[in-house]
């Protein structure tokens, strides 16, 4: 049967899904908007252009052994409709591994009105005629991304409960179109906040999108939540080590997350590359009896390296390559709390 003519998932292919993006592996964020993007190539002396953003993307996915540690990777709308060098679609270059290819939906932050620096999300709009548009060309997930500000007075009910509809009603939508949904609900580290200040502004937020989740009959099996880390805020004056951000993110979601829930795939946010890594080998190795798989969904955590590795030449493919499996490496590790920093040097 043709990938056009795929029926709609069943509920338990969808669970099956679900689970395989974060029993033992992670995903790769490569779903950055064209602005970011340009940002990034800009770092290295890039320019974005369509065909530079393809390459590079097409070097992430074809790195040989990317699967054992990878088990998604999020796509941007252009990247999903792009090809590979041999005339492939990306994401078909993804499936042949054994790689789910999965959708970034959302159409990014605006300001949330009545509120003075806060944000919703858009993306709403039209989502019911992209989701099956989306499947055909390959997609088995979906990914909607909220933020929140910690500060004075932050973040406000009426923010939380606003980006909790907007989660809620995509997830919804999904999962009735046939994709696994990943709500992704983050709190910002931008600021001096306490981590404490970071854990309640965490629980609240959560809190409030699974209550919604519940409200609009989402099933819990069938999603993924993709959040932040409890942290310090990047600018306080005191950093929390790793000891501290593992317990106090397994206990923030031990408060608010459902036990049906497969798993959770922490966000880098602006943590860098390593800290990222010590982060998540910390929270695996405090949480080994959590009832939900606790995995990652990097962006520039897994890309960081690899990115200045490239440097847009194409014989810097190989290195490139090596840097993304290198990460990709320590961060399985970390799934199984047996990350050291030594391993950096090896």
């Amino acid at each position: 049967m043709s990938e056009q003519n795929d029926p709609v998932a069943s509920a338990p292919a969808l669970e099956e899904t679900a689970l395989a993006l974060c029993d033992g592996k992670g995903i790769l964020a490569a779903d950055e908007s064209s602005g970011t993007i340009k940002k990034r190539f800009d770092q290295i002396g890039v320019e974005s252009t369509e065909e530079n953003r393809r390459s590079y993307r097409e070097i992430l996915f074809t790195a040989e052994g990317i699967e054992e540690f990878i088990g998604g990777v999020i796509l941007f709308d252009e990247t999903i409709r792009q090809q590979a060098g041999d005339g492939t679609p990306l994401a078909g270059v993804l499936a042949r591994r054994g790689i789910i290819p999965g959708i970034k939906v959302d159409k990014g932050l605006k300001d949330l009105a009545g509120s003075k620096g806060e944000k919703i999300t858009e993306g709403l709009d039209g989502l019911a005629e992209r989701l099956p548009e989306y499947r055909s060309l390959g997609a088995r997930f979906a990914k909607f991304r909220t933020v929140y500000s910690v500060g004075d007075g932050l973040p406000t009910d009426y923010c939380i409960e606003a980006n909790a509809h907007v989660q809620s009603y995509y997830a919804a939508l999904c999962v009735e179109h046939g994709l696994v949904p990943i709500v992704e609900p983050e709190v910002l580290m931008d600021g001096g906040h306490s981590i404490r200040q970071c854990y309640d502004a965490t629980r609240r937020t959560l809190a409030a999108v699974f209550d919604r989740l519940a409200l609009y009959r989402v099933p819990f099996p069938q999603i993924l939540l993709k959040t932040n880390m409890v942290v310090s805020g990047a600018d306080a004056a005191v950093q929390a080590d790793e000891a501290e951000v593992a317990r106090m993110t397994i206990d923030c979601l031990s408060e608010v997350l459902p036990d049906e829930l497969p798993g959770v795939v922490f966000l880098s946010g602006g943590l860098s590359e390593q800290q990222a890594t010590a982060n998540l080998n910390a929270i695996n190795a405090a949480g080994s009896v959590a009832p939900w798989h606790l995995s990652f969904s990097y962006g520039r955590a897994l890309q960081a390296s690899a990115l200045r590795a490239w440097k847009g030449q194409p014989g810097n493919r190989g290195p490139a390559q090596e840097a993304l499996l290198k990460r990709a490496r320590l961060n399985g590790a970390a799934l199984l709390g047996e990350y050291r920093p030594e391993m950096e040097e090896q």
